[in-house]
């Protein structure tokens, strides 16, 4: 899809109904993200998601697809070493019914794990940019890559991971133009929430898209239930809008 400017279309799911709409919707990528532990259980952060919790609703989200590419979140130090993060890699796949884990940031021992898992037959997507378990780290949510050697740093990082052998990346919170450029420095697709219009895909939190989430709405999402009668037609005007390449307009990316 890459190669051929097809746009990839990613939205997050946590259930087995969710997951049916989105297939039947289309899209391309389900994720089961630990941001479940935001949307769903209601903590200010994903890092008290569990490797059990991950397990049970990847394997509910697999229940409800038959075709959908299923991408499931390693929680929160899963990834501390590569042994843990195998067993992670191993319990998504086996017991979740998931096909590739995602695995954020691009340190040393994150390389690792990626090679890794990899090495052993678990496809890997990366994440990088604002990576929300660094959020104490980050010192919030915040924007990552504004400045010029930050920017360079995430080119660099994104090109690690592909190295290591990550097969896709997310890129989360960056400026437009950066999206762009780490976009055109690879060769696997990145798929962008948050990183402008001009990356191989987009991803939204389900409950951001469809204007449920509490509190306020991320800038970088847009409510497409509103003016429209079900969840169904929402997903697919996410779908399409993605495809088109009317989502994300400007006012969804950060300068």
């Amino acid at each position: 899809m890459k190669s051929a400017g097809q746009r990839i279309v990613m939205l997050t799911a946590y259930d087995a109904s969710f997951a049916a709409q989105l297939e039947a919707a289309g899209v391309d990528v389900a994720l089961v993200g630990d941001s479940l532990g935001m949307v769903v259980q209601g903590h200010k952060s994903t890092l008290p998601v569990t490797l059990d919790q991950m397990v049970y609703h990847t394997a509910l989200v697999a229940r409800g697809l038959s075709a959908t590419l299923l991408v499931a979140d390693l929680p929160f130090m899963a990834d501390r070493d590569v042994a843990h993060a195998l067993e992670a890699g191993a319990r998504l796949l086996g017991e979740g019914g998931a096909a590739m884990v995602k695995i954020e940031g691009a340190a040393p021992h994150i390389l690792e794990a990626i090679a890794a898992l990899t090495a052993r037959a678990v496809p890997v997507c990366a994440h990088l940019g604002l990576t929300p378990q660094s959020v104490h780290k980050f010192g919030g949510f915040r924007i990552q890559g504004r400045a010029r050697d930050a920017a360079d740093q995430l080119v660099e990082e994104a090109l690690a991971v592909q190295a290591a052998g990550a097969q896709l990346v997310v890129i989360e919170g960056v400026p437009s133009s950066l999206g762009a450029r780490i976009t055109g420095s690879l060769d696997i697709p990145v798929i962008g929430i948050g990183a402008g219009p001009d990356c191989d895909g987009q991803v939204l939190v389900c409950y951001d898209m469809l204007g449920i989430t509490p509190g306020k709405r991320p800038k970088f999402s847009k409510d497409f239930l509103a003016g429209r009668d079900s969840v169904a037609a929402a997903i697919a005007a996410y779908a399409d809008e993605v495809r088109r390449g009317v989502f994300p307009a400007a006012e969804h990316g950060f300068a």
